[in-house]
């Protein structure tokens, strides 16, 4: 411990020391290949499938360099994920990484703040999967669930059915193992990838440059405003780093499942928004909630081909909150085997090796969220969350640097300092341009978060 107090700092060789301790070890079973594929099941999912029409909107044909743009952005923060991720293999992910650089209470703020993250995004993505499920319904047999059982209370319904059941589905896998869920995982990423190959062909058979003038209708402001937006379909990657602990070689498999995942996900997300362009109009795709299968149904004519996309989009949907779901859990257990939050719900379940006590209970509460609450500005809460998580990560890599130089590190960011400090430059960029209003929802959360930590966690912290 270098430091006392709330600033005390947690050493990385008993953090990673820990990570054997009886009863709250977690299970080495995931490799390079199964660690990539949860990469790329947390990216590819509601983003593509939704937010590529929302840009369109604003950047017209150019929105294809706000996808460049935005894999830019988010390049600078994953490598110093990747470094962190390798250096320090232990669940928790930034929670972890700011404990080990920045102090207790730093840490308490991250973990708490990605817990608002990451349980709020299940919730929302969960909902969006009962969307898809009814979309692909009434695309493939003109049947759709009625209102009350897949819409909130606030939306006409009565409880959002579909939506809490793939939580508690998503639940069931998870307690039973990490190892079953990686498999269901790699599944589900194969499906996704297929459908998005099957529409990139589709497009690309059908194209025309027709839609692609004028390129910038609204200049580089269009492109920058697109890629503040666009910026989420990219949010994902992180969820590997909670993975850090499960990593067969967690300083091998860790920076190249990171990076890998973005970069695979880069590729496919530029050849589909310009397979989408050749087929339809920003127009067309910006005035609809599924903006591909509306590119292939409207500006192709191809109703057959819509509903397989609306298949694909439920299985895309479905691996994204698998991994999501799963990085919060991991958070949560980081934090309550520090003892910040009640100790008893890290043990880990000898039969399955996994937090099935904890994974049960944030699980059930889920489900209620899902059932009850409309997506609203949970989508913008999450954004904000991301980012300031994107910064401390960033911060953290240059003063691990400077306070542990000697550290083994089997993954270093090049250029240190100078690319963690775009990775901040650009989060913090992104973070001002999200509304007042998200901002306030964030500071009341994290404000009762720091009320919990003075009563409850500074006194039951392990260092003390």
């Amino acid at each position: 411990m270098a430091r006392h107090g709330i600033f005390a700092i947690r050493d990385v060789g008993s953090l990673v020391g820990e990570t054997a301790t009886e009863g709250t070890q977690l299970k080495r079973a995931v490799g390079t290949t199964q660690l990539t594929a949860m990469g790329v099941g947390a990216i590819i999912g509601t983003g593509i499938f939704v937010v590529i029409g929302e840009g369109a909107s604003i950047a017209g044909p150019a929105v294809i360099l706000s996808f460049v743009l935005a894999a830019v952005a988010c390049a600078f923060s994953a490598l110093s994920y990747a470094e962190l991720a390798s250096s320090i293999p232990v669940s928790g992910s930034a929670y972890t990484y700011a404990y080990a650089t920045l102090g207790e209470l730093v840490a308490w703020i991250i973990g708490w703040d990605l817990i608002l993250e990451y349980g709020v995004s299940v919730a929302a993505i969960a909902v969006g999967w009962g969307g898809n499920l009814n979309a692909f319904l009434d695309a493939a047999f003109g049947f759709a669930l009625p209102d009350a059982i897949s819409a909130p209370p606030e939306e006409g319904g009565v409880v959002n059915l579909p939506a809490a059941l793939i939580v508690l589905a998503i639940t069931f896998l998870l307690v039973r193992g990490v190892t079953e869920s990686v498999k269901a995982n790699l599944v589900m990423v194969v499906i996704k990838l297929a459908v998005l190959v099957f529409f990139i062909v589709v497009a690309f058979a059908n194209f025309g440059t027709g839609n692609f003038t004028p390129f910038a209708p609204e200049g580089v402001d269009g492109i920058t405003s697109a890629a503040a937006i666009i910026f989420f379909a990219y949010i994902g990657f992180d969820a590997v780093s909670t993975g850090s602990e499960e990593a067969k070689n967690p300083a091998r498999d860790l920076p190249v499942a990171i990076l890998g995942s973005l970069a695979i996900c880069t590729v496919f997300y530029v050849l589909t928004v310009v397979g989408a362009i050749g087929i339809a109009s920003p127009a067309q795709m910006s005035d609809s909630d599924a903006p591909l299968a509306a590119a292939l149904d409207q500006g192709a004519g191809l109703n057959w081909a819509a509903a397989i996309l609306a298949l694909g989009a439920v299985v895309a949907i479905t691996s994204v909150v698998l991994v999501i779901f799963y990085g919060q859990t991991r958070i949560f257990f980081a934090m309550c085997r520090d003892g910040l939050l009640p100790r008893r719900l890290a043990a880990v379940n000898q039969r399955y090796g996994t937090p099935a006590r904890l994974t049960v209970v944030l699980g059930l509460l889920i489900a209620v969220l899902a059932a009850l609450v409309p997506l609203g500005t949970i989508v913008e809460l999450v954004n904000i969350g991301t980012l300031f998580a994107f910064v401390l990560v960033n911060i953290g890599v240059i003063v691990l640097r400077r306070t542990r130089p000697d550290m083994p590190r089997p993954y270093r960011v090049p250029w240190s300092p100078v690319l963690p400090l775009l990775g901040v430059a650009f989060a913090v960029y992104l973070m001002t341009d999200l509304p007042l209003d998200t901002w306030l929802r964030f500071m009341l959360w994290m404000a009762a978060g720091l009320l919990i930590y003075f009563l409850y966690g500074y006194r039951h912290s392990r260092l003390r």
